[in-house]
Formats: C-alpha cells, structure tokens, sequence
C-alpha cells in the first residue's frame, strides 16, 4: 500500500483519474470498479476531458459499481446508475451493454447478488477499483462489523450513513435504509485498488483505515491486505497520518511517481 498526499482534493482527484486512465490505455478492455459520491464528482469530468480532448477511448471498457439502493428504480435521479450516467458514462463512448450496478430493483436480492458476483468472474475480475470512504469507516456499503471475507450482498445502512447520504434527497426520509454492495472480499480481490479520500472530515477515519489496526468495524481498514493499492488523499485528509513525511518523501523521491509529479 501507498499513500500519496496532494495539496488539494483537485490534484487528488487528478492524480486517481490519471492513474485510471493510463490503465485504459494500456488495457483497453479493462474492467473497472466504480464508486459514487461526492468525492468522485471530481473524478469522472476529468476523464471526461480526457476522452474529448486527448482521445481517451472508453469503448471496449466494463465497469462495475461497487453498490445500489434497494427499491430505487434506475432512472431515479438519486440511483447510482442515474448518478453514473450524468457523471460519466453518457459523456464518453462507452458501451451501456458494458456497464454493471446491483439490480436494486430485484425480486430475489440474493440471487442478484449471485449473479453480480458470478458476472465479475466471467470477465475475468476487476483490474482496478476505484474506492471512496464514509466517515464510519465503510468502503461500499460495508458498513460496521462487515466481514472482512464477505461476498456482494444487502446490508443495512448505519445511522451516520444516512445521516450523511439522506441530504441529497429531496426528501431525506425517503432516502433507502438498505442497499446492495460488493463485498469486502470482493473488493480485495481486484488486482489493483485506488482509494480517493478529500476533505478535513475524513482526516480522522482515513487515519483508523490506513495506520490503525485491521477491523470489521473500520471496512477501510481491509485494504492494508491489499498488495497493489494506492491511497490518495488530500492535505487536509491527511491532517492526523503519522507517516505523512514519510508518504510525501516517497511521492518526491521514487522515479514511478516522476511523470505525476
């Protein structure tokens, strides 16, 4: 694991859409994990931007988000396939067909979530997942206690996730208590991981995530498991990490990180 931290949560969100987009150039047909929020709202224009203005080409990629609300229709302004579609996907070439979220709408939910799983290991798994964190800790929807082996599945939603999600509905209240999300061990599984973290309020659970011990009751905490992950942060984000002057140096000084500098 890595952690890099940028002045700002623009350069942070910078540093991540260019780290994804050099996959795609790499790896047309990559397979990307999505993730929602109002972090990623800094990431997807810029890869917008890429697209139009230096050809980044989306048209063999497969994306899969890491979650969707139960009993939210797709074309509910407050669905994450609505959320995708505005942020991104129907501003670059990307092929629909290609694109995946949990059926929130589903019947048999466990099932749904069968198959989401079993979809993901048809194409081969997830090349690189793109993460964002909740102030409790969760990455998806992994709320507390999540088990660190768990597969995609329902879960519901803690008081602080809502808290923190329902002010952008209309109507808080009608915000969903449950929701659909891949799993932590679904997660890990990805052969590379970019954790995005912006903002002051985020300082003190990145800390618990990323230096504190390994626990159900902090999801984040998994991806120190992981052996490809990079952990980009903004200052502010970063205010309570003890090895920032170490982080920094490595950012500085590492010839891999030259061209991002």
């Amino acid at each position: 694991m890595e952690v890099i931290i940028r002045p700002t949560k623009f350069d942070a969100a910078m540093l991540a859409a260019r780290l994804l987009a050099e996959k795609i150039r790499k790896k047309p047909a990559s397979v990307i994990g999505l993730a929602t929020g109002r972090t990623m709202e800094c990431v997807y224009p810029k890869l917008v931007d890429f697209h139009r203005n230096e050809g980044l080409d989306f048209s063999l990629v497969r994306t899969f988000n890491l979650d969707e609300y139960i009993g939210l229709p797709p074309e509910d302004k407050n669905s994450y396939r609505h959320y995708m579609n505005h942020h991104l996907f129907d501003h670059v070439n990307i092929d629909l067909r290609n694109t995946f979220l949990p059926d929130g709408m589903a019947e048999d939910v466990e099932l749904a979530c069968a198959q989401y799983e079993e979809k993901i290991r048809e194409v081969g798994g997830i090349d690189v997942q793109l993460l964002g964190i909740g102030r409790s800790g969760h990455i998806g929807f992994n709320e507390s206690l999540s088990a660190l082996k768990s597969r995609t599945r329902a879960k519901a939603l803690t008081p602080i996730t809502i808290e923190e999600n329902s002010t952008l509905f209309d109507k808080p209240e009608d915000m969903p208590r449950r929701a659909i999300t891949m799993g932590v061990g679904t997660i890990l599984e990805a052969k590379s991981i970019i954790l995005l973290v912006t903002g002051d309020t985020k300082a003190d659970i990145l800390a618990k995530a990323v230096e504190g011990p390994i626990t159900s009751m902090v999801s984040a905490s998994a991806i120190q498991l992981h052996e490809h992950c990079h952990v980009i942060c903004s200052a502010d984000a970063a205010e309570q990490l003890e090895g920032a002057d170490y982080y920094n140096w490595i950012f500085e000084n590492e010839p891999e990180w030259e061209s991002y500098r």
